[in-house]
């Protein structure tokens, strides 16, 4: 097992999860691919050329100012990596709006018929998942400060100990 996982990096079952993500990838792909291919394929590159060549460097270029902004804190608090804590609510509410966009901007034909729901109430529940996210990721940052603030504290009252141990 040991040189299993020196050789390929990881464990046997994160292989069987891999294996199973790209047949189910493929799988999806040749039923995509039947139905109908041009779109698909059209699909495939506008995704490739919007993601590498628009998305990639602007969020490049907004972690990058990210990073300039948080890097200069004062040094008398415990460091805590806020990077990830901003990262990851960007992210998810990004996707959605990726996803979600025609019906939150509203330039779509609503879909009342099958959702039950009036055209004007996406955006607003974009926003509220939106402060829902970040709010729920700074109340994780907050618990985690707190808690580098007291392993802070609980190590500067403890008396030093000497190289046998005694204080």
């Amino acid at each position: 097992m040991a040189r299993f996982v020196r050789w390929y990096g990881s464990g046997p079952l994160h292989l069987l999860v891999l294996i199973c993500s790209f047949a189910l990838a493929g799988y999806a792909m040749v039923r995509l691919f039947a139905v109908r291919p041009i779109d698909v394929a059209i699909w495939f590159v506008g995704a490739a050329i919007l993601h590498d060549l628009i998305l990639l460097p602007l969020y490049s270029l907004a972690d990058l100012s990210a990073h300039s902004v948080l890097r200069h804190r004062s040094g008398g608090v415990p460091q805590v990596p806020l990077i990830n804590y901003l990262r990851v609510p960007t992210f998810l509410c990004g996707v959605l709006l990726l996803v979600w966009f025609p019906l939150i901007l509203d330039l779509a034909i609503p879909y009342q018929g099958d959702t039950r729901l009036h055209e004007g109430v996406y955006l607003g529940r974009w926003l509220a998942i939106t402060g829902v996210l970040f709010g729920a990721s700074a109340l994780a940052f907050a618990l985690k400060l707190r808690r580098v603030r007291r392993a802070v504290r609980a190590n500067e009252e403890r008396p030093p100990t000497g190289p046998d141990g005694q204080p």
